[in-house]
């Protein structure tokens, strides 16, 4: 990678996210875009109490340099916080990296598609309900944990199809902060923890995570627990997604299939907007008939055969004399068609 003039580095100044880790200088501006996020599978969750903190691309002053910091499980610090990712921004001729914190409410973070929930606007993955945080199966690779508190709602892209790193200028997001994210902005957040700033630190001290050498590949994408970049704890980045691993041929980073989970397809039902009620399943839902069972509907979309399939041409003048018996009875119904629901159906 090129060098870049010390005029062209400036320190803008630390506002509170934290030293020298995601928010890391809080705000530091440079003349070089951001590389693409790359493409990497979630590792399981350790454990229950665990939230997801996407990857991001930091700066290296001293190299001249980005390097890749990976998504990893963070233990939350405190009973209701939720993890608002940073992001870059274009600004003045520079992108200006703008640092995460920890908070009550999801803020802004410029659009920017982190995947596992984080698709641009806000969190999908889960939240927190009686001290107890819920976590949406389809945004989280819960893998063998036992996990208490689960439910399954399916997940809405906000964010760039691009996988960009950064909002605005030519190739970003063009993502605005709403009046809501502008309020949550000023609300008191807390700083990237001391075990997130060891794990920034251990992604600096890393070769391999530069971009000059892994080209926007690299080799640690995304760890199961902080700091921790030994082999059976890593996921590293892929230069094409697995064919199955985005129903709608989009790949965005974060975006492909949490091991051993189920990925929702774009033409089931739109999940439920009220998150007390997102666990609602097809068994829920009325049926469309309205004697028929909800496992039945969904094996017989359309009416049976036998209704729809028009008589048979009568070609023998025998026939016409004599009706088919067919037509004077009603069409056989499905078995169990008239019979109530049952408990072990539902």
């Amino acid at each position: 990678m090129n060098k870049i003039s010390p005029h062209a580095l400036l320190l803008v100044g630390l506002i509170g996210f934290g030293a020298l880790t995601t928010g890391a200088l809080a705000q530091i501006s440079i003349t070089i875009a951001p590389p693409i996020l790359p493409i990497y599978a979630q590792p399981p969750i350790p454990g229950n109490g665990y939230l997801w903190t996407p990857g991001y691309w930091s700066w290296d002053p001293d190299n001249n340099d980005y390097y890749w910091v990976p998504g990893t499980w963070v233990v939350a610090p405190y009973e209701g916080a939720l993890w608002t990712p940073g992001y870059w921004a274009f600004e003045g001729n520079n992108y200006a990296w703008r640092g995460g914190y920890w908070g009550a409410h999801i803020g802004y973070y410029g659009g920017i598609n982190y995947g596992y929930g984080y698709s641009g606007n806000g969190y999908q993955g889960g939240y927190w309900n009686g001290g107890a945080f819920r976590y949406n199966r389809e945004a989280n690779n819960i893998g063998r944990s036992a996990i208490p508190n689960m439910y399954s709602a399916r997940l809405e892209n906000h964010g760039d199809e691009r996988r960009s790193s950064f909002n605005g200028g030519n190739g970003g997001t063009r993502a605005q902060p709403s009046k809501g994210d502008l309020i949550i902005n000023n609300m008191p957040h807390n700083r990237a923890t001391n075990e997130q700033a060891n794990h920034e630190n251990a992604a600096h001290s890393s070769d391999e995570q530069r971009h000059s050498v892994n080209h926007g590949q690299p080799h640690v994408a995304a760890t199961s627990e902080l700091g921790n970049f030994k082999t059976g704890n890593i996921e590293p980045s892929h230069a094409a997604p697995p064919e199955a691993a985005h129903p709608a041929g989009t790949m965005h980073a974060g975006d492909m299939r949490p091991k051993g989970q189920h990925m929702t397809r774009p033409n089931q039902q739109p999940q439920n907007r009220n998150p007390q009620d997102q666990h609602m399943n097809q068994a829920n839902r009325p049926a469309a008939a309205p004697n028929q069972p909800a496992h039945q509907q969904a094996q017989q979309p359309h009416p049976a055969p036998q209704q729809a399939r028009p008589t048979p041409p009568q070609s023998r003048p025998e026939q016409q004399a004599h009706p088919v018996p067919q037509q004077s009875r009603p069409a056989p119904q499905s078995p169990r068609a008239n019979e109530p629901h049952s408990e072990e159906h539902r």
